[in-house]
């Protein structure tokens, strides 16, 4: 269990610069993409403008910081021996102004803690590593991009001349270190992402977590913000897979990637494949008739599920032409095509679309059907799968499409 301390923060702004390959350069003012919080009524509020921009989360007074996690301590459970502060934010945590100071605050709770997201810009000497680490930091992720320091600076704008480098090497040493890399085609791969995965191994690093590079818009570039890098295309998702599995059994190190996948893990999708499929029959019997509309990516683990559990002849599976589940928008609706639908529709629970505007597109040839959102997530990606037990992904995952089929149940045309 984490509690986290939120200091804030925009990207490009509180981070030194944006990094070159950062999925917020380029983000352009746009209407309101609509999502589950807004207003019947109206298309747009906070969470579907300025928050999925992050344009207006600045840097959080310390005070404020620490009494955040102080009423947190209160009104939870202090005694669980796993319980941890997460110090992040929108920035670069290492950039924030008063790091330091609440990192000493939140010492006297006596509870580790986790440094968040860092690209170590902020970190212009190392000693402050070693200050981390004696007021409790005993976990970090650390968006390393590549060990050469002269990529870094072109790539990432790491002016420390080293110095970011020589803390993570200390973090590394001393503390559970999860590293993490955007890998952009012809720049960080090949040799360059092994001499990164050599070093890390070799200073100590706990995991690494590949991130493919996104460049288009149904890869999640939703934000007009497309393409990141002109003229660069990124790994196919094949491409990506393989690559994830050659470094997972090159190093020994935890290996993940995202979108796609966690080889110890299995996920995403845990479920769907054939050693698991005997932890299918848990699952509630599916009696109704309904469509779920989902990303490329989740699309054929999914149809896989309901085929295994015998409910294929009710329920199909629709797949839009964007990558990720949960940044669907009102634009890949209306390029479905409505013939494949059944009365009921499910979509994903966090997909930035309003409610009404989803009915209305899903529903344009005439056809009232009935469209409602299943749960925010069926499974979990490789930032979330690495610090979880195999046992852990397969009960959350159960749990996530238990409340899939019960929806499509409640929800769908119910057939005798």
């Amino acid at each position: 269990m984490q509690i986290i301390a939120d200091v804030g923060g925009i990207p490009g702004k509180d981070c030194k610069g944006f990094c070159k390959y950062c999925y917020f350069r380029k983000v352009k003012e746009q209407d309101p993409l609509g999502c589950r919080y807004c207003t019947p009524g109206t298309v747009g509020c906070e969470s579907c403008t300025t928050g999925v921009r992050e344009v207006k989360n600045e840097f959080i007074h310390p005070f404020m910081v620490v009494g955040s996690v102080q009423n947190s301590l209160m009104m939870g459970d202090i005694k669980d021996k796993n319980l941890k502060v997460n110090i992040s934010g929108g920035g670069d945590v290492s950039c924030y102004p008063h790091l330091m100071e609440v990192a000493g605050a939140l010492n006297q709770f006596n509870l580790p803690m986790h440094l968040g997201y860092t690209s170590g810009k902020g970190i212009e000497n190392s000693k402050m590593a070693e200050e981390l680490i004696s007021l409790g930091v005993d976990e970090v992720t650390f968006t390393v991009f590549s060990t050469d320091n002269k990529m870094r600076k072109e790539w990432v704008g790491d002016t420390t001349n080293g110095e970011s480098l020589n803390a993570l090497k200390l973090f590394c040493e001393t503390t559970e270190v999860h590293a993490a890399s955007v890998i952009v085609p012809g720049v960080n791969d090949g040799e360059k992402l092994y001499e990164t995965c050599s070093t890390l191994e070799d200073w100590g690093a706990k995991a690494f977590i590949l991130m493919r590079f996104a460049n288009f818009r149904n890869q999640g570039l939703i934000l007009g913000n497309e393409p990141i890098l002109d003229g660069v295309t990124p790994h196919s998702l094949e491409e990506f897979e393989t690559l994830v599995h050659e470094i997972n059994n090159e190093f020994n190190f935890r290996v993940t990637g995202t979108p796609l996948c966690d080889p110890e893990n299995d996920t995403p999708f845990a479920i769907s494949k054939e050693k698991n499929s005997k932890y299918l029959d848990i699952l509630t019997d599916v009696t109704s008739e309904a469509t779920i509309l989902t990303s490329s990516i989740a699309a054929p683990f999914i149809e896989k599920i309901i085929k295994r559990i015998g409910a294929d002849d009710l329920v199909n599976v629709v797949a839009v032409d964007q990558d990720i589940g949960c940044l669907i928008t009102q634009k890949d609706l209306e390029e479905v095509d409505l013939k494949d639908l059944k009365e009921t529709v499910l979509i994903p629970g966090r997909a930035l679309v309003h409610d009404k505007m989803a009915h209305d597109i899903l529903s344009s040839d005439g056809i009232d059907r009935i469209v409602t959102r299943g749960p925010d997530k069926l499974s979990v990606d490789g930032e979330m799968s690495g610090t979880l037990s195999r046992e852990d992904v397969l009960k959350t995952e159960l749990i996530a499409f238990e409340d899939l089929l019960e929806a499509v149940n409640f929800f769908g045309v119910r057939k005798k």
